[in-house]
């Protein structure tokens, strides 16, 4: 099974709008933090692109990401049922991948802060290309909190899990084709349970 990372399983808010105003600050560029975090999902370039002319993104992008480490690691936290969901996969079988459109070496650093601990770790993929890492692990289910997962799951054939703790509301979700929608994850393990109660196979997904 797959989980999307940033606003699925953790709480980057804070750590994101701390970088974004760190790096406003060093380039003499607005950045509207607030803003920036209110729309987490696709890839950093995208809200570079935002602020920052094309020319200098990639510039940008590689500045952001030495002060993530710095600024961003520390003050996120796990979101409710995280912890329990990775868990609940692992008790009925199961194997989990993350798969995320972070930079995978910052996500791992998330991971490691929080003691969260799937069985693979693929990043830098967004949306469709999601696809790509949940054929690979061979994922049949994918937990997302963005239309871009949503998107992403259905192109693996995978069955979509949405949670509305993203900035995507419910009906959002559903209307994107989400398969399941819930509110949060604490919320999954008794979903999980019941999938698997009609489809045990799905325990290897």
């Amino acid at each position: 099974m797959g989980f999307d990372l940033d606003m699925t399983l953790i709480d980057s808010r804070p750590g994101i709008h701390r970088t974004y105003r760190a790096l406003a600050e060093e380039t003499g560029v607005f950045i509207d933090a607030d803003l920036a975090v209110s729309r987490l999902g696709p890839p950093l370039d995208e809200e570079l692109a935002c602020w920052f002319p094309a020319e200098q993104i990639d510039a940008m992008g590689v500045r952001y990401r030495e002060l993530y480490v710095e600024l961003a690691i520390e003050p996120t936290l796990l979101l409710p049922g995280a912890a329990e969901a990775v868990d609940a996969v692992r008790r009925h079988g199961g194997r989990s991948v993350v798969v995320t459109a972070k930079h995978t070496g910052n996500a791992k650093l998330h991971l490691d802060h929080l003691g969260l601990a799937p069985d693979a770790l693929v990043g830098w993929l967004w949306a469709e290309r999601k696809a790509e890492a949940l054929k690979a692990h061979q994922a049949g289910v994918y937990v997302g909190d963005h239309i871009g997962d949503v998107r992403g799951a259905r192109a693996a054939g995978a069955l979509s899990v949405a949670v509305a703790t993203g900035p995507c509301p419910a009906d959002e979700l559903k209307a994107a084709g989400a398969d399941v929608v819930l509110d949060d994850l604490t919320a999954f393990p008794g979903w999980l349970a019941g999938y698997l109660a009609k489809d045990p196979a799905g325990a290897d997904d």
